[in-house]
């Protein structure tokens, strides 16, 4: 068949459609079984529009009648280009020693990371006379161990002897107690947080093309600052209650906000409560060895009647702490990808949290002003009506109401 008798357009087409975007052995098959079908002056023509030399179509019509390769494989054993280590015998001990002062983390795990980039790593190499790109590099690294990783929070410091204890000592009353129909509650306070069009972490849903704008630079502003959002978690009802402070976050602050969670909630679920149990870290403005927070604790328990316990988490434990992953992260979440434009954004966005197994969470703006830097004298504290329990007493104690003066008549 002459040349022109070849449907050369169709073949094109059809190379462009789907020959094209195959791999290299398939792409050759393709074109040998166009050069097979078109028969006599096929071979010219597919070599003229796929580019292939008459060679390589000639071996892909050797291989159109071999057996198939194995499953992945698209060269014959021994084909293709030869690996950089086989060419330069001491690529890869060379790079081994340019990582060895970059690498991080414990050298005895298998998986390691490096703190140079692979540009740079090629450079090094480059300078000691090895021909190689920053992208080879780029390949080589997995076969070696080598992986880039972000950060990850996993080391909690020194461990406790008797963390574990503590943690079953806290169950056990939490238990008890609310078997006994009387609230346990657990509190802390969240990172404080900018007000301001600031970029919030995360994103959501907007029309395409069409991101929320907010400031290049994260400078605190001077009328709007920043908000301590201080919460109370009641474990038994699934709720939250959010108080945002404008100033300090100190132990009168969290106090405070726990005085405002039984006047707006806890009251009416727990109308008969006799006794109030909190968990809460060890440090911050509720730590175990925060005198304000004692001192603040005893007034709240005279001003309400409330027997008060009080069960810390140990040291490097704050992550168990029930408020941090059954309110705080539903917090996040739900404001995540929006500026908190203003302080009434923050609140109608906490309050707005919600989740599937029936969380809700009220919130207010606390204006009050707390200052930083109140001293407690032993005095005060020996005023205290305060017991530690046998069990870690620096940890585990309970607070009761003072008896309240007579008053006297005359």
């Amino acid at each position: 068949m002459p040349l022109g008798m070849i449907d050369t357009q169709a073949i094109r087409r059809r190379w462009k459609d789907v020959g094209s975007k195959l791999d290299e052995r398939r792409r050759r098959l393709f074109a040998a079984g166009e050069v097979r079908a078109a028969g006599w002056g096929g071979l010219e023509a597919v070599a003229k529009i796929t580019g292939y030399a008459r060679s390589t179509l000639g071996r892909g019509l050797k291989q159109l009648d071999a057996e198939p390769f194995a499953p992945g494989r698209v060269r014959q054993p021994g084909g293709g280009r030869r690996s950089l280590a086989s060419q330069d015998a001491r690529l890869i001990e060379d790079l081994r020693r340019i990582l060895e002062s970059a690498t991080l983390g414990d050298p005895i795990r298998p998986l390691l990371w490096v703190s140079k980039s692979h540009e740079k790593l090629a450079a090094a190499l480059r300078e000691l006379g090895h021909t190689i790109s920053a992208a080879s590099v780029k390949r080589l690294l997995p076969p070696l161990g080598y992986s880039r990783q972000t950060n990850r929070k996993a080391d909690e410091g020194s461990k406790h002897p008797d963390r574990d204890a503590q943690f079953e000592y806290i169950n056990a009353r939490v238990v008890e107690r609310q078997a006994a129909g009387q609230p346990v509650i657990s509190v802390d306070t969240k990172k404080k947080e900018l007000v301001g069009n600031y970029k919030n972490g995360g994103s959501d849903y907007r029309p395409k093309g069409d991101p929320q704008r907010v400031k290049v630079h994260d400078f605190e502003d001077k009328e709007l600052g920043k908000v301590a959002p201080y919460g109370v978690y009641d474990i038994a009802a699934n709720t939250g209650f959010v108080s945002v402070g404008i100033t300090a976050d100190t132990a009168e602050f969290a106090v405070a906000s726990i005085h405002r969670w039984l006047h707006q909630m806890g009251r009416e679920r727990y109308p008969n409560a006799r006794e109030l149990t909190i968990t809460a870290d060890g440090g911050g403005s509720n730590g175990s060895r925060v005198r304000l927070w004692k001192v603040e604790l005893q007034k709240f328990a005279d001003a309400t009647d409330l027997i008060v316990h009080v069960h810390h988490y140990p040291p490097g434990t704050s992550k168990w702490n029930k408020i941090e992953h059954r309110l705080f992260c539903q917090i996040t979440q739900n404001w995540r990808g929006r500026p908190l434009t203003d302080r009434l954004a923050v609140v109608e966005l906490i309050a707005a949290t919600t989740t599937k197994t029936g969380l809700r969470v009220e919130s207010v703006l606390d204006t009050n002003t707390y200052e930083k830097g109140i001293k407690v004298s032993d005095a005060e504290m020996q005023a205290l009506n305060i017991k530690g329990d046998d069990f870690h007493p620096e940890w585990n104690y309970t607070i009761r109401p003072r008896a309240k003066p007579e008053n006297r008549s005359g």
